[in-house]
């Protein structure tokens, strides 16, 4: 809807309402001005009859008084080659007199001063609705900056910053990010923790656009936050924990390569711009939206890379198996997300395992010392396996099922190594776990293998989860629907 000025006719143009002391006391001006031709028009926000003269019209739906700004009645209008080149509002006899060039303006009895009263069209109860009608069409209120100000200092003291600039959400940069999206602006998706709010589309646009997100991203944030906003991955549980964790993404299906993202070298690094923002626009939902900042319900001791935003793509053409959306049932054309409840990325090197069951082992035990080496079962894991150590598996012939169950195979001990005090630390398992062998991970499921990675480099890299079950979070993946 477009939410440029009509053009007016030269001259000057009043806008005024019957419900304003002040109106009604110049009414006698207006007619006045009227009758020598100064004035044209008269536009009235609440009785097309008042004043009582043939250049009086109708503005009840207040799109005129809208599209003009008009935040006080009456004001006057000087128009030009049919813009608006001056106004004044209020009443100020001397004022009137020097901006219409007219000498003994108003009547008898009329004081010649009177401050006037709010537009109708600012009213805090209509403003949304003419917003939508009139506007740009964004719910959203619309806070404005003074030319001295700077926008980015000024976001970022608003709070509305993760700690790096932000780019300006402007109604016409919020109406291009909805263009990525066939869903309405006003729909509500989830309620965002920790506050429980209302999460619409547009109030992701909004942060998707500060995120530095481009249009096409926009399906991939929505459907993360969908997922992420459940009582089953736990965003608030996330915040809460004083645990460095938070929702780190990876992509399935054709969407990848259509938006341009990073499945290989430096996948986990920066350099890409849908990885870079797609993860940092659904963190500043949750800070912007749900009230999730850090110092307040997040309470994280040191946090991580993935409390600003961590994304990035499955390398499927390259891989010797299936992707991990197909292992789960998606076929090739689904396009999914998967929202998983983790910390910062660690590398695990093995340059020297030539056979697929020494680098089984070897990478079992890199896992091992996720969160702490005497803590078992309680965390799942993303392992994101690179070209050179896939390659061992592969020429050995192993489906991606074999090396999950090898490696989670070889992440079990003995409990009786695992509990508190022993080898001196105190750190560990209660001591009804004794005599018992554990896995490090959950074996249905707690370990997600995904490929990717630079060609060149005898490393993988493994992300560790947060709490999993019940009391802790879910990993969860969903199809993008654009």
């Amino acid at each position: 809807m477009g939410t440029g000025k009509p053009i007016l006719e030269d001259g000057y143009v009043a806008f005024v309402k019957q419900d304003c002391p002040t109106c009604t006391l110049i009414e006698p001006v207006l007619l006045q001005l009227a009758d020598t031709g100064i004035l044209n028009t008269v536009y009235c926000q609440d009785n097309p009859e008042f004043p009582s003269l043939e250049i009086t019209k109708d503005d009840s739906d207040l799109e005129l008084s809208f599209k003009f700004e008009i935040e006080t009645v009456p004001t006057l209008l000087k128009v030009s080659n049919g813009e608006e080149t001056s106004r004044i509002i209020g009443w100020l006899k001397e004022e009137w007199e020097s901006f219409v060039e007219t000498d003994d303006l108003g009547a008898e009895g009329i004081s010649d001063f009177s401050p006037g009263c709010g537009s109708r069209s600012v009213d805090p109860d209509l403003q949304p609705i003419l917003e939508k009608k009139y506007g740009s069409g964004l719910g959203s209120k619309l806070i404005e900056f003074a030319v001295s100000e700077d926008e980015f200092e000024a976001m970022y003291e608003l709070g509305w910053s993760d700690g790096l600039p932000v780019i300006p959400p402007t109604e016409k940069r919020v109406l291009e990010m909805l263009e990525g999206t066939s869903r309405s602006g006003d729909e509500v998706v989830a309620l965002v923790p920790p506050n429980l709010d209302d999460l619409t589309i547009e109030k992701i646009a909004i942060n998707a656009v500060m995120a530095g997100c481009r249009p096409e991203y926009l399906p991939i944030v929505i459907t993360a936050l969908e997922a992420a906003c459940t009582d089953e991955f736990n965003m608030h549980g996330l915040l809460a924990t004083t645990m460095p964790v938070g929702p780190v993404l990876f992509i399935n299906g054709p969407i990848r390569n259509e938006i341009g993202m990073n499945s290989g070298m430096n996948l986990l690094g920066q350099g890409n711009r849908a990885n870079s923002t797609i993860g940092r626009a659904l963190q500043l939902v949750i800070r912007n939206v749900g009230g999730g900042r850090p110092g307040e319900v997040d309470r994280a001791t040191h946090g991580s890379p993935a409390k600003i935003g961590l994304c990035f793509a499955e390398d499927e053409e390259g891989s010797p198996w299936s992707s991990f959306s197909e292992d789960l049932g998606f076929n090739a054309d689904q396009n999914t997300v998967t929202v998983f409840p983790g910390e910062g990325p660690r590398a695990i090197v093995d340059q020297l395992s030539r056979s697929a069951d020494e680098l089984a082992r070897s990478l079992a035990m890199g896992l091992l010392g996720n969160m702490h080496p005497k803590l078992v079962l309680g965390f799942d894991a993303i392992l994101v396996i690179s070209p050179e150590h896939a390659s061992r598996f592969a020429d050995a012939g192993w489906s991606k099922k074999e090396v999950n169950e090898a490696i989670t195979t070889h992440t079990i001990r003995e409990a009786d190594l695992l509990l508190r005090d022993v080898d001196g630390v105190a750190e560990g398992l209660p001591q009804d776990f004794a005599g018992l062998q554990l896995p490090k991970l959950r074996p249905d499921g707690g370990l997600l293998i995904v490929y990717g990675g630079g060609g060149a480099g005898l490393f993988s890299t493994s992300i560790s989860g947060w709490l999993s079950g019940p009391k802790g979070s879910q990993y969860t993946t969903r199809e993008i629907s654009k």
